[in-house]
C-alpha cells in the first residue's frame, strides 16, 4: 500500500471531515489515540496529534471506509501509565473503538496495551520502543523500530565511526533501560567497548556532576539516551565542559525543541530515528510538505511515526469493510506499507523490519547523515526466539 498524501493539508486543522459523497452513509468508524497533551512530553503530544488528525483527514477526503467517515477519538495520557489506564478503558468501553493507535511514550503504552489486548482490539503502537508492549499479545503492532533494534543501530554507528571506547548515559525510564540493555549488548560483538555508565532522572536538568564524570572518561563516543527536554541541557553542558566526543542519541532527540534547547551545542549531534527529512521517496515528501502546509511547521520523528500508524490502521479497516477484531488484526500483521518512515512490513511478532536512519544536526537542523540497513541487526525478535 502507498501512503502519497494529495494535498488535502488545509482539511488537517480539524480531526473529522465531512468529505464522503452525498448519499454516503455516516456511521462513525472510530480510531482511539491516546497521547500527551499535557504534562512534561506535551510538545511530542501535540506533534503525534497533528500528524494523526492529518492522516484521517486525508483518509476522510478521499472517502473514508466503506462508505463511513473516520473519527479520531483523542484523550490525554499525560505520558503516565496510571491515566493511560482509564483512558484506554474508556476508549474500549464508553466509545467503542475499533481499533487505537499510541501516540504516546513506552510506560503508557505499555500499562494501555494490556486493556486493548483483553477487548481484542487491534493496537497500532507509533514510536513507543519497550518490548514488552508487542509481547502484551497478538493486538499489538509497532510501527517503529523496537528499543533492541534502535540501540543496536546506535551500536553500529559508533563502528561505522571507526571508534571503540564509549560512555553510554542513560534516563532512568522504560524508554532509556531499554536502549541501554540492548547497546551493552551489541557493544562487544561489534568491537566496542564500554568503558563506564551513568544514569540520571527524567527530571533532571542540571548534569554537573555527570560531565565532569564523563569529561575525565575521555571516551570517542558518548551514547545517551533522553528526550528533548533533558537530552538538549546535557548536550550542552556537556560541550560547554569542553567534551568533544561524538553525541548518539535517539527518537526521543528528534525534535525541533532539541535544537532549540541545546543551542550551537546541538550541531553534529547524532540520532538514530525513522524519519529522514531528505528522502526522496515519494510518500515522505509528500507527507513533509503536507504537514508543513498544515501546521506552519516542519513535522518531526513523532509526526511521522503517528501518521504512519494511523494510516495503516486506515489500509486494515480498508480491507476489512470497516470491521474490526481478528479480521482487521490479520489484515494489518500481514500488510506491506509504503510510508513516510519507510517500507514497512511485520514479523510474526508484530515488530516492524526497515532500515534505521542516521540523521545529523547541521545548520540548525535535521539532515541525513547516513542509512543502516543491515537486514540481519536490524531483525526484531519473533516469536520463534
Amino acid at each position: 500500500m502507498k501512503f502519497l498524501p494529495s494535498d488535502f493539508a488545509k482539511l488537517a486543522a480539524t480531526v473529522v471531515v465531512a468529505a464522503l459523497p452525498a448519499g454516503a452513509a455516516w456511521a462513525d468508524i472510530k480510531i482511539g489515540f491516546n497521547v500527551p497533551l499535557t504534562g512534561f512530553a506535551a510538545a511530542d503530544g501535540k506533534s503525534a496529534l497533528e500528524g494523526a488528525k492529518l492522516a484521517i483527514a486525508q483518509a476522510n477526503a478521499q472517502g473514508g471506509v466503506a462508505g463511513q467517515k473516520l473519527e479520531l477519538v483523542v484523550y490525554d495520557d499525560q505520558a503516565s501509565p496510571k491515566e493511560a489506564v482509564p483512558v484506554a478503558t474508556k476508549l474500549v468501553e464508553k466509545d467503542g473503538v475499533v481499533a487505537a493507535v499510541s501516540g504516546s511514550y513506552s510506560g503508557s503504552t505499555r500499562a494501555a496495551a494490556a486493556i486493548f489486548q483483553r477487548a481484542q482490539v487491534p493496537y497500532v503502537v507509533s514510536y513507543a520502543i519497550h518490548p514488552d508492549i508487542t509481547l502484551a499479545g497478538d493486538y499489538m503492532i509497532r510501527a517503529s523500530a523496537m528499543g533492541e533494534v534502535q540501540c543496536r543501530g546506535g551500536a553500529k554507528l559508533t563502528q561505522n565511526l571507526g571508534k571503540k571506547k564509549v560512555v553510554v548515559i542513560t534516563v532512568k525510564n522504560d524508554f532509556g533501560q531499554a536502549l541501554a540493555a540492548g547497546f551493552k549488548e551489541a557493544a562487544p560483538k561489534l568491537g566496542l567497548n564500554i568503558v563506564n555508565e551513568y544514569e540520571y532522572g527524567m527530571a533532571d536538568r542540571q548534569f554537573g556532576p555527570l560531565v565532569s564524570k564523563v569529561k575525565a572518561d575521555n571516551p570517542e563516543v558518548i551514547y545517551a539516551s533522553g528526550y528533548y527536554f533533558n537530552a538538549g541541557p546535557l548536550v550542552s553542558q556537556l560541550r560547554a565542559a569542553g567534551v568533544t566526543a561524538p553525541i548518539i542519541g535517539q527518537e526521543g532527540y528528534d525534535s525541533d525543541k532539541f535544537i532549540e534547547i541545546a543551542g550551537a551545542a546541538a550541531e553534529g549531534t547524532l540520532v538514530t530515528t525513522s524519519l529522514d527529512r531528505d528522502s526522496d521517496a515519494p510518500a515522505t515528501k509528500a507527507f513533509l510538505a503536507d504537514f508543513r502546509k498544515a501546521t506552519g511547521a516542519g513535522a518531526d520523528m513523532v509526526a511521522a511515526a503517528s501518521f504512519t500508524a494511523v494510516n495503516v490502521v486506515v489500509e486494515g479497516l480498508k480491507k476489512t469493510g470497516g470491521k474490526g477484531g481478528d479480521a482487521l488484526k490479520q489484515a494489518l500483521a500481514t500488510g506491506s506499507y509504503d510510508t513516510p518512515i519507510g517500507k514497512l512490513a511485520f514479523n510474526d511478532l508484530h515488530e516492524v523490519k526497515k532500515d534505521l536512519q542516521v540523521q545529523v544536526v547541521k545548520d540548525k537542523a535535521f539532515r541525513r547523515h547516513s542509512v543502516i540497513s543491515d537486514p540481519v541487526l536490524l531483525a526484531p525478535p519473533s516469536k520463534a526466539k
